[in-house]
């Protein structure tokens, strides 16, 4: 049966990324933007002695970052497999194409909600309270939703035409600096921005995963949100439709 083989490929995915070394840059380094930008930069947002008033601000940023962060899960998977050799291996037995990328997807968008509630449960030790609506709470699950599927076909389409490790490797970091900052992760859109870094931030999916999640988190979902979220589900389905024909027409390794 599908089912039994594919919960198998993301037992092993999870497995293989549970490791130390993994988890620590998985969530760890969201988690010290959480405390580090959370606080250092709080004296620059309020004029005065440290507080809590940036921490609700940052803390859906972070939610929403952890997409990008799940997303790299599935593409380095898919890398790491065809460059030694595993995904052909898994090939032979009872696997099928599709069902390790069904597998490398599911993974992502696991590592892309537990990245999210690993980070709603330290905000709630920052802040002391968290409070999110029923409707906030679906909100913030569809983008974290999309924005994991987006970033996971976004890599898998990497990894897929890229077969140097260097040169996969130094575009997926560019790809997470940029997303990252040129987002309202850290901060809001300002008008007063150069155009062309307003352009990047209204170009930038992560833009609106963390506007999404920031409403739902707030309690202040709007009418936006909807439009949001649908632009949001049309850039994801192009992207896994490129990842799904990029996987598809890929050597199952690089010898």
């Amino acid at each position: 049966m599908a089912y039994p083989n594919l919960l198998k490929l993301v037992y092993r995915n999870i497995k293989v990324n549970t490791d130390y070394g993994t988890l620590i840059i998985l969530i760890g380094l969201p988690a010290m933007y959480l405390v580090f930008f959370g606080y250092g930069f709080q004296s620059i947002v309020s004029g005065e002695g440290p507080g809590n008033s940036y921490l609700p601000f940052l803390t859906p940023g972070i939610m929403a970052f952890q997409t990008v962060m799940a997303g790299t899960v599935g593409g380095s998977m898919l890398w790491a497999d065809r460059r030694y050799g595993m995904l052909a291996q898994l090939l032979v037995g009872p696997f099928t194409r599709l069902q390790y990328l069904l597998g490398i997807m599911l993974t992502a968008v696991m590592f892309g909600f537990a990245g999210a509630a690993v980070m709603l449960v330290g905000a709630y030790l920052l802040i002391g309270t968290v409070s999110i609506g029923f409707v906030g709470a679906l909100v913030i699950i569809v983008a974290i939703l999309a924005g994991s599927i987006f970033f996971g076909s976004l890599m898998l389409v990497l990894s897929a035409l890229l077969k140097s490790n260097n040169a996969y490797n130094s575009v997926q970091v560019l790809i997470i600096f940029v997303v990252n900052f040129a987002s309202t992760v850290f901060y809001p859109l300002s008008p007063k921005l150069p155009v062309a870094l307003q352009v990047l931030f209204d170009i930038n999916p992560l833009t609106y995963v963390a506007n999404v999640v920031r409403d739902g988190y707030s309690g202040a979902v709007a009418v936006g949100d909807a439009y949001q979220i649908a632009g949001l589900v049309a850039v994801t389905l192009v992207f896994l439709f490129l990842a799904v024909r990029s996987y598809m027409r890929s050597g199952v390794s690089f010898s």
